[in-house]
């Protein structure tokens, strides 16, 4: 296999160091303005949180501690199989390359399969924000929110609130996720047409690994406030 970088090397860089630099300094540049984002939010959380904290510890007793559990293995494992990429495409090993590619996919679609049916279970449960959270729902005795109005220090809207958090912010995870997976399989796509037989091309599927492992961290973040906001008197396993 030829090692020789002229073959890889766009014409604007002086070399191969300069262009790996160039994509990798890109790609912390957009994280950077990814944090700023989320940053926002979670600022906004945690204000909330301040304000209203017995409200927002009831809620979190509300989410399913499993299928967050799950996810958060499912993602822990893509992080290593996504390094495994980078190493193969580094050590110019096509087709394992492929392989680790598409097993993180797998992780990926099964972390996406499990984060709907929890959704399916919110919404058969009537956690959502507005006239459902009232509602009873089929089976039940009582709406979501009669569980909160007993309790003097906790209002239901504010409960509600949680939930408001709580969807906007998984559900712009979720949507990195998309993003990542398809980004993933642009790289699959790449590797089918032998695009990695040079090893200095290993950078792309390095800088992608940068968003996926920012995606990853992302959700540990959300399993840190949202799922384990604090101590609970029971859990929910179901699936």
């Amino acid at each position: 296999m030829s090692t020789d970088s002229s073959s890889v090397l766009a014409h604007h860089y002086d070399s191969m160091e300069q262009q790996q630099g160039a994509a990798r300094l890109g790609m912390w540049m957009f994280l950077v303005t990814e944090v700023l984002f989320f940053g926002g939010i979670f600022v906004a959380y945690t204000a909330y949180r301040i304000w209203y904290p017995e409200a927002f510890l009831a809620a979190s007793s509300k989410l399913n501690v499993l299928i967050a559990g799950i996810n958060s293995l499912l993602l822990l494992t893509s992080s290593l199989t996504i390094t495994f990429a980078i190493h193969a495409a580094h050590e110019g090993k096509q087709e394992a390359l492929r392989r680790w590619l598409l097993v993180t996919v797998a992780l990926a679609v099964a972390f996406l399969g499990f984060k709907t049916r929890e959704y399916y279970n919110d919404y058969h449960e009537h956690l959502i924000p507005g006239k459902l959270f009232n509602s009873v729902p089929e089976g039940e005795t009582h709406s979501p929110a009669y569980d909160f109005e007993h309790n003097e220090k906790v209002n239901p809207k504010h409960v509600q609130l949680f939930f408001l958090f709580y969807y906007c912010m998984t559900g712009l995870h979720v949507l990195h996720m998309i993003v990542g997976v398809g980004l993933i399989l642009w790289l699959y796509m790449l590797a089918k047409r032998n695009y990695f037989h040079h090893p200095d091309r290993y950078v792309y599927v390095e800088v992608t690994s940068l968003y996926w492992h920012f995606v990853d961290m992302m959700w540990f973040f959300l399993v840190a406030i949202l799922y384990a906001a604090g101590p609970r008197t029971h859990w929910h396993w179901h699936l």
